[in-house]
């Protein structure tokens, strides 16, 4: 789990090397491509069999798998990794939280809702696009949750997924090619897109696969947390973005918040 999280933020980081060569839609679209290579020699998806009610989610989840990657990446170009993840977590956080009646995930949802303030405050350097693109990416990554929970009862094994990625590979095949042939990509820019797809795609899926097997699936998603705090070492680290200290006491509250509701719902009484 330690393995997947730092995977996962360092590919975004290496990613965002290269975006002044190929921007962010460049990159995703290499992200995309690996990511659909592998998954598919994973799942090896029977697409020939799919009826329309397997199809619909699939469909579904590729549009939001692709929307996720490409409006994160454009926060973090716009407004760094740390922060970009912070916002994007909350999406899980959403799913975590809805429908409780629990004061203890009211003061959860309450104190997020006060960290978000405190990282979006308004100051002259203030980037509001790049919040709605960290905040589309917390959306997109709140319907990738219940998409894959439709998938995965729909289908068996990876199928879902994998078709999913492959859809999703294919959509970005005009992006890619139009970004290629206007943008030729130097060998490092091109290196860095394809170690951000290794690093944020195949690593984290093959990682969690693993992981999963060993460990609850309730204390994956407390472990889960401590990916807003990976993603601002190594935006600090690797692509010096430095943090003042109310953001990081804000990215300290959503990661707590994010670790009572998730830890305290299987105690949930039907």
């Amino acid at each position: 789990m330690l393995g997947s999280g730092l995977s996962n933020q360092t590919g975004a980081a290496i990613a965002a090397l290269a975006f002044p060569v190929l921007g962010p839609a460049g990159v995703v679209a290499v992200r995309q491509w690996v990511a659909a290579v592998v998954l598919g020699a994973v799942g090896r998806p029977r697409l020939r069999h799919f009826t329309a009610a397997q199809w619909r989610p699939v469909l579904g989840l590729a549009l939001v798998f692709a929307g996720m990657n490409l409006s994160l990446y454009m926060a973090i170009d716009r407004i760094g990794l740390g922060l970009a993840v912070t916002l994007e977590f909350l999406g899980p956080l959403a799913i975590a939280l809805a429908g409780s009646r629990r004061r203890v995930d009211l003061a959860a949802a309450v104190s997020a809702a006060g960290a978000v303030a405190v990282l979006t405050r308004p100051t002259p350097s203030t980037d509001y696009l790049g919040i709605g693109l960290a905040l589309l990416a917390a959306a997109c990554w709140a319907g990738y949750i219940l998409l894959n929970r439709t998938v995965g009862a729909r289908l068996p094994g990876l199928e879902g997924s994998a078709a999913a990625a492959a859809v999703s590979g294919t959509l970005y095949l005009p992006v890619g090619a139009w970004v290629l042939w206007h943008h030729p990509p130097t060998a490092a820019a091109l290196g860095c897109a394809l170690a951000a797809g290794v690093l944020s795609s195949a690593v984290p899926f093959l990682a969690d696969l693993l992981a999963l097997r060993r460990v609850p699936a309730h204390f994956f998603g407390v472990f889960m947390s401590v990916n807003p705090v990976f993603a601002a070492l190594i935006g600090l680290a690797v692509l010096g973005q430095r943090l003042d200290t109310l953001a990081w006491l804000a990215i300290a509250v959503i990661v707590t918040a994010n670790t009572v509701a998730v830890s305290t719902a299987r105690r949930k009484i039907p």
